[in-house]
């Protein structure tokens, strides 16, 4: 399908409500080793992705074990879909056990050619509000490429940071993060389809997983720190259950760089401002 044919679904919007309840907070804290918030207290960095996720009949699910394109979505048949990256801006905490909303727009449609063959960016944006405030806004970018040999290595080391941690992403870990974002895309826990159909080593780790840790470990780091704009790349797959490190350093008043890899190279770079 050509790039004019997607013109259509350019501004498209969707309004999802959700409760963050503390049951899913509670399954969300189990899964990454945290405490959960109580009801009334902020949601941690990035936990916001775990929900407003609008469920479909398995009946229309895609053989990835995503939602069969050609919804809110663009149809881009016979390609992988992966989320590439986005940037996220934080005005307000959004607050556990209290209802909020997620509008989500279909901002741009390009198709590029590159190494890999076609492929074709989606960006959303979404808006997270709450009590008739937009607490987080981000733009959200989704990349539909050509079924090809997945990248492996990065040619770019982890350079010296300020802090790190090392991470083992377990196929458990990855299952549960597939259920708290009630994420169906095989890669992440169907090791025969991950390794047989899309051709990876391994399990897949998940980007937002991997973006969530990062961000993470610099709150640690930095705890007195305020996070406002939060933007994030992948550059290739981490697999389970090999390790990988988060870390990062602070590069100039208010700015931090932040990475995630292994001795394969880097897989995930972002920045971050902070107050």
């Amino acid at each position: 399908m050509s790039h004019s044919n997607f013109t259509a679904w350019i501004g498209r919007t969707e309004t999802v409500a959700d409760l963050l309840d503390e049951a899913q907070l509670k399954r969300i804290a189990a899964t990454l080793g945290e405490v959960p918030p109580a009801p009334g207290e902020p949601l941690p960095a990035l936990w916001h992705w775990c929900f407003f996720q609008a469920p479909v009949d398995e009946a229309v699910l895609g053989a990835d074990g995503h939602p069969a394109r050609g919804g809110f979505l663009p149809p881009a048949e016979d390609r992988v879909r992966m989320w590439a990256g986005g940037r996220v801006e934080f005005f307000a905490p959004l607050v556990a056990g209290e209802p909020a909303s997620r509008n989500s727009t279909i901002l741009r449609i390009e198709e590029k050619t590159g190494q890999a063959g076609k492929l074709l960016f989606v960006t959303v944006c979404h808006e997270y509000v709450q009590h008739g405030d937009v607490r987080v806004r981000e733009e959200q970018d989704i990349v539909f490429r050509e079924p090809a040999a997945p990248k492996l290595r990065s040619s770019e080391a982890l350079p010296a940071g300020h802090w790190a941690e090392q991470v083992t992403a377990s196929a458990t870990m990855l299952f549960r993060y597939s259920a708290v974002t009630f994420n169906g895309h095989r890669i992440h826990y169907d090791f025969p389809y991950a390794t047989e159909v899309e051709g990876y080593p391994g399990l897949v780790v998940h980007g937002p997983l991997i973006a969530t840790l990062n961000l993470r470990a610099f709150l640690r780091a930095n705890p007195t720190r305020s996070v406002r704009k939060f933007a994030y790349r992948g550059v290739r797959p981490l697999f389970s259950p090999e390790p990988f490190e988060v870390g990062g350093r602070i590069d100039a008043p208010g700015t931090a760089q932040l990475w995630a890899g292994n001795q394969a190279g880097m897989a995930q770079v972002a920045d971050v401002e902070f107050e």
